[in-house]
């Protein structure tokens, strides 16, 4: 996959690779590498545009939390115009923070002179808006059983017990996996984990 990035870039343009998959596929942990891999590089976490958990109980959408219409998918779009754009010296981006399962604004700055955004989230190949304004698209797939023990393990370090856990991960993680898993036909290049 860096091979096919670095074929891709062209000097002096900033490149936007979005990486999507299921929950608990590795997203964020191939973004990482990428990043470490390859100089100039930054990765914003479509996580961060996940709604309050306070917005999300007031919609009546605190037990889909996680799912497309639980995020702030114009704001994603927005913030990839920007980075596209590469007008400003340096755009802010929120992080998502697993323990406090809430968003932060402005934690990652992504400066004007950064050439390759490496972007990833479960919902790129399912939004036609975020999608057109990626360079290079990746679906990452995982064993289902590696993933589900992942997520249930992400769950418990959260507080919730085993059977609580097990109840988010089968109800609400895998219902969006099989979200993402009808658009990974979309993507530019298909890796396993």
């Amino acid at each position: 996959m860096h091979d096919e990035i670095v074929r891709r870039r062209v000097p002096g343009r900033r490149m936007i690779v979005g990486i999507a998959g299921a929950p608990g596929a590795g997203k964020s942990t191939l973004a990482q590498r990428i990043c470490d891999a390859l100089a100039g590089a930054c990765a914003v976490p479509m996580d961060g545009f996940h709604l309050s958990n306070d917005v999300l109980r007031s919609l009546g959408l605190a037990r889909v939390k996680g799912a497309p219409q639980t995020f702030d998918e114009s704001g994603y779009v927005a913030l990839l115009r920007r980075l596209r754009a590469r007008e400003e010296d340096v755009v802010y981006a929120p992080s998502f923070d697993h323990v406090m399962n809430e968003p932060i604004a402005g934690s990652i700055p992504v400066p004007r002179a950064c050439e390759l955004v490496v972007t990833e989230g479960n919902y790129l190949l399912v939004w036609p808006k975020a999608r057109e304004l990626l360079d290079l698209t990746v679906h990452i797939d995982a064993d289902p059983d590696l993933r589900v023990t992942g997520l249930i393990e992400r769950q418990l370090a959260k507080g919730l017990d085993e059977d609580a856990a097990r109840e988010w991960v089968y109800r609400s993680d895998e219902a969006n996996a099989r979200v993402v898993q009808a658009h990974a036909h979309l993507a530019d290049m298909q890796v396993h984990r």
